[in-house]
């Protein structure tokens, strides 16, 4: 099993951050100095751009720690919608339900059945 940290999608990240904390850097460094010329508002931005660096890596660290999404959970998740849809189902009385309210939940059950996005670590 390889480290987290050597996967094809870390190395991404990896790279990514690797841009970021050199693009913040740069900004830092001119508004530090546009400051140091009196720039007023450049203050603010010498500020700002450190703590975006700060972002960057709290970034960086929950994409690396991200867990996997194993055929376990997936297996899992769709026991619990089904028994979540199933108990919706025991306690809706569809003789109460207007036309208007019928069409929108099967609309809604329409949706649910798609298939869902993927989405990185997700």
């Amino acid at each position: 099993m390889t480290s987290k940290y050597l996967r094809k999608k870390a190395i991404g990240v990896h790279i990514a951050l690797i841009l970021w904390i050199a693009m913040c850097a740069v900004a830092t460094w001119w508004q530090v100095g546009r400051a140091a010329q009196g720039n007023s508002l450049s203050y603010l931005y010498a500020i700002e751009w450190p703590v975006f660096l700060v972002m960057g890596f709290m970034g960086w660290y929950a994409l690396i720690n991200a867990e996997e999404v194993t055929e376990h959970h997936e297996k899992a998740r769709r026991e619990f919608e089904e028994r979540m849809r199933a108990e919706a189902q025991a306690q809706r009385e569809v003789s109460e339900e207007d036309d208007t309210l019928r069409a929108y939940n099967d609309h809604l059950a329409a949706l649910s059945e798609k298939p869902k996005k993927r989405l990185l670590g997700h």
